[in-house]
């Protein structure tokens, strides 16, 4: 694709410089690679810039700063737009109606041997169930998910439903169109009434590996990444892009902030407000969450007092 023409399509105007092809958008750091497109809003996320990126989408203030401190190389082409994060996602949006940028189509399948609830409702198109999985009623499976062997899904959840991305465009809000997918491994088990949304890029998924176990009331947003024999407990919200590794225990009601990530085996306990990466076999606590030692040494100290 070319990113001046698609511009041009809905009616952004634009300054393209070495422009090349590109068939995917992502952000600087999360993208899918090979011939990427995205968008610096500041100089400073330069220093993010993965491997892969073909365009750059910025505006004319960032892109002579950049030059002038030679920070940017001649293997990007750039394209020069007034708002370059209001004209990212909303090429994204208008890009998502097209077999050019979206997933190819296929016929739901469902394995012989799985249990599906008559009240659950499951997408058309788009999906994979496997062998032994329990799907019950008024559970709802969205397009471009794929769930597999012995899995349990329980009543009310929602797996691969659209995410939460809004943009403010000075006028009004934009919502972000989502077309990843989720893939849930074998022996995974959701309880009543938890969310897990399919991320924003079709080359992207919200992956909950094997044998984890998630409770009730449970929101899990675009694009994360749990870990094996990891569970969440009730009402825990994790934001978009978190990293969770193998065997972590997420305690009921935390709050894990998007981009992060929380290494194996750690311990994220109950109510934790986790803003930082959290280290392999650590454990986090309060609000905002630090160190569960650190935590009780301050509780002692006002007791103390």
């Amino acid at each position: 694709m070319r990113l001046s023409e698609e511009l041009c399509k809905i009616g952004i105007e634009a300054e393209c410089i070495n422009e090349k092809d590109f068939s995917s958008l992502g952000l600087a750091g999360y993208n899918a690679g090979e011939g990427a497109c995205t968008f610096l809003a500041a100089a400073k996320y330069v220093t993010g810039l993965s491997e892969g990126i073909s365009m750059i989408l910025t505006s004319e203030e960032v892109y002579e700063e950049l030059s002038r401190e030679g920070k940017l190389g001649d293997g990007y082409g750039i394209c020069i737009v007034e708002n370059p994060r209001l004209a990212y996602f909303t090429l994204h949006n208008a890009l998502s109606d097209s077999d050019e940028y979206n997933r190819p189509r296929f016929e739901t399948r469902i394995a012989e041997s799985a249990k599906i609830s008559p009240l659950a409702y499951i997408a058309p198109y788009n999906v994979e169930i496997g062998e032994n999985t329990v799907i019950e009623e008024f559970v709802s499976i969205k397009g471009n998910t794929i769930i597999g062997d012995d899995c349990v899904i329980r009543a009310g959840t929602v797996v691969g439903g659209e995410g939460f991305e809004i943009k403010n465009t000075g006028t009004g809000l934009l919502t972000v169109t989502h077309i990843g997918g989720v893939k849930l491994g074998n022996n995974v088990e959701i309880q009543q009434n938890a969310n897990v949304d399919k991320a924003i890029y079709p080359w992207d998924d919200t992956i909950v590996d094997s044998h984890v176990r998630i409770n009730s009331l449970v929101q899990i947003a675009h694009g994360v990444k749990i870990g094996a024999f990891t569970e969440i407990a009730a009402s825990a919200s994790i934001q978009g892009r978190v990293r969770i590794g193998k065997d972590v225990w997420i305690g009921p009601g935390s709050v894990i902030r998007n981009g992060i990530s929380v290494g194996e085996k750690s311990r994220v306990n109950m109510g934790a407000v986790v803003t930082l990466s959290v280290p392999e076999g650590s454990a986090v606590s309060g609000n905002f969450a630090r160190s569960h030692e650190s935590l009780i040494d301050e509780m002692k100290q006002y007791k103390e007092v």
